[in-house]
């Protein structure tokens, strides 16, 4: 192994969260304000899983005041303590771009029983 893969292996989490394209998850984000440290939630839908490894990042979407929000998080970051998967959802793509297009019931995902 090289130096690069020897400090990947050393940053990597030990335990991955498992979850997939369409589910709802709530992420537990770390915030930092002055000197205060705090865990924020987002909840929302996974829009895209990319990469792998230690650059593996995983897009979340929700609405905010009738309007989309769209976050990518570093799955291996210290950042984000945990992510819990809320619903599962049934889909047949890697990438759900066109979520961003619909509105109201249009924008939901079957859930997978």
């Amino acid at each position: 192994m090289n130096a690069i893969q020897m400090i990947e292996q050393k940053n990597l989490k030990a335990e991955k969260p498992q979850f997939n394209v369409g589910d709802t998850v709530r992420v537990h984000v770390r915030v930092i304000e002055g000197k205060r440290e705090r865990i924020q939630m987002f909840e929302g839908l996974v829009m895209k899983k990319q990469h792998g490894g230690i650059n593996e990042t995983f897009t979340v979407r929700k609405i905010s005041s009738g309007v989309g929000v769209e976050r990518t998080f570093p799955i291996h970051s210290p950042k984000v303590d945990a992510v819990d998967v809320i619903r599962r959802g049934k889909v047949r793509r890697a990438k759900l771009n066109y979520i961003r297009g619909r509105v109201g019931k249009a924008a939901k995902v079957k859930e997978r029983i």
